[in-house]
């Protein structure tokens, strides 16, 4: 049964002026592994406006309660390249609330665009 759907988008070139005008702003938004490639570079930044519509449309899928804290979600890739969505805390007490057991989320960037659409599942 699905339970909730979001869905985002992101301007890349918005969101790579809004980093660098506010610098501890990627430490908010992101836990640590989400800033840096598997080899340990640092994530391109359409791939993080990416995970930030993802995180965004989560809340949606959620009903958008005020507390949620964006570190409370993480999006990562499989070995198979299929994203994938992981939750604690705040994210994950509302997601019990609901009842939601799994998560969908696909991503994309193309044309200057970050997108990311979220589906919770009971």
């Amino acid at each position: 049964m699905i339970i909730g759907v979001g869905i985002d988008v992101a301007e890349v070139d918005r969101f790579r002026a809004s980093l660098e005008r506010t610098p501890g702003m990627a430490k908010r938004l992101f836990v640590a592994q989400e800033l840096l490639l598997p080899s340990g570079e640092r994530r391109g930044i359409a791939s993080l406006a990416a995970r930030f519509a993802a995180k965004e449309a989560l809340a949606k899928a959620l009903g958008a309660p005020a507390g949620l804290l964006w570190t409370d979600a993480e999006v990562y890739v499989e070995e198979s390249g299929q994203p994938r969505l992981r939750v604690q805390g705040s994210v994950a007490e509302r997601a019990a609330q609901l009842g939601v057991k799994s998560w969908h989320v696909s991503l994309s960037h193309d044309a200057g665009i970050a997108s990311a659409v979220v589906i919770a599942e009971g």
